[in-house]
């Protein structure tokens, strides 16, 4: 764990079942994580689908989260959340139940085979900057219900 918080963006979104529980579920999960509270949290929105794949819409919502996890550790324990929701890593841009991506990580870089951040996709994805724009204009501070401290 790094000795000193750093604020994560994390994207949630779900298009298949009860797309609001599987966003509710990973909130929750979210501040579970170890040395990891949640400290804003974006309007959930509905979006058409991103790719080729037909697919119905997707609900998507941003985090920020405090978190003194490592960006490979904080990665492994979103997939962790995502296999816990049932997700299947069909085909890319496919239908999912829960995919979660970290969309920044306080000022890092990181360009590795399977963990790219800030997000590749972060200029495409319109409602990422509108989700990312409303928690940048939040007061950080813990949500009710979530770890007073790390």
């Amino acid at each position: 764990m790094t000795p000193l918080p750093e604020t994560a963006y994390i994207a949630l979104g779900s298009n298949l079942g009860d797309r609001d529980a599987h966003l509710s579920f990973a909130r929750i999960a979210l501040a579970a994580l170890p040395g990891t509270r949640v400290v804003a949290a974006s309007a959930v929105e509905e979006t058409a689908p991103v790719g080729e794949v037909p697919q119905g819409p997707y609900l998507n919502q941003m985090i920020a989260v405090e978190t003194r996890l490592e960006p490979r550790t904080l990665l492994a324990e979103l997939q962790r959340i995502e296999r816990a929701a049932e997700r299947v890593r069909a085909e890319r841009w496919g239908p999912r139940t829960l995919d979660l991506d970290i969309i920044r990580y306080g000022d890092r870089r990181i360009a590795e085979a399977d963990l790219v951040v800030p997000h590749p996709e972060i200029e495409r994805r319109d409602f990422w900057q509108r989700e990312i724009a409303e928690l940048d204009g939040a007061t950080v501070g813990p949500l009710p219900g979530s770890k007073a401290s790390l």
